[in-house]
């Protein structure tokens, strides 16, 4: 499981840069979007993914990548406005955004070392189209609990299901990274 430890350390490294670079270039706009908002973002990126995965075309030329790495991004700024609420106004203190994103992003790895040791790594042994269809299922399901105001029965909150889209993403990215690894063409 430390192989797998240092994989997502490099894989949020890889988001949390692109996150720190948005937010030099736009600020942290997003704070003036409400969780629902922010759950319809990872439902658009899920619903290229699936496409993609599916026909094998981008017309807009997003890469899986490109597309797991907005799904983990979009979930952090999911947990935080969670935490935060939505502002009126994106005036925030950049360090304190990003020790935010490092916060969730910590969570996240303790919840999927402690899910991992629980299901022996299961997630290696899948396909990333079977992992994409579990992101989507996640994303409906979080859909419909903000449609019920929050409010569930027996199921986890909005919260749990950040993370388990998150962690999924992570997943992806990590096996797609060690597909192009073992990708070694023949010299002929």
């Amino acid at each position: 499981m430390t192989r797998t430890a240092l994989q997502f350390d490099e894989v949020i490294r890889i988001c949390r840069d692109l996150f720190s670079n948005k937010l030099t270039d736009y600020g942290a706009s997003f704070r003036v979007l409400r969780t629902p908002s922010l759950t319809d973002q990872i439902f658009i990126k899920v619903k290229s993914l699936r496409n993609f995965q599916t026909t094998r075309i981008s017309k807009v030329g997003e890469s899986e990548e490109e597309n797991f790495i907005a799904i983990v991004n979009y979930s952090i700024i999911g947990l935080i406005q969670l935490e935060k609420g939505f502002a009126d106004d994106f005036k925030q203190d950049r360090n304190e955004i990003l020790d935010l994103y490092d916060k969730f992003a910590h969570k996240a790895k303790e919840l999927m070392m402690n899910k991992n040791h629980d299901y022996g790594e299961a997630w290696r042994d899948m396909r990333i189209s079977s992992i994409t269809d579990l992101i989507y299922q996640k994303v409906l399901r979080t859909k419909q609990i903000e449609d019920n105001a929050g409010t569930t029965l027996v199921s986890e909150g909005i919260d749990a299901n950040y993370y388990d889209m998150l962690n999924y993403a992570v997943f992806c990215l990590i096996k797609l990274s060690e597909q192009k690894e073992e990708f070694k063409p023949k010299l002929i």
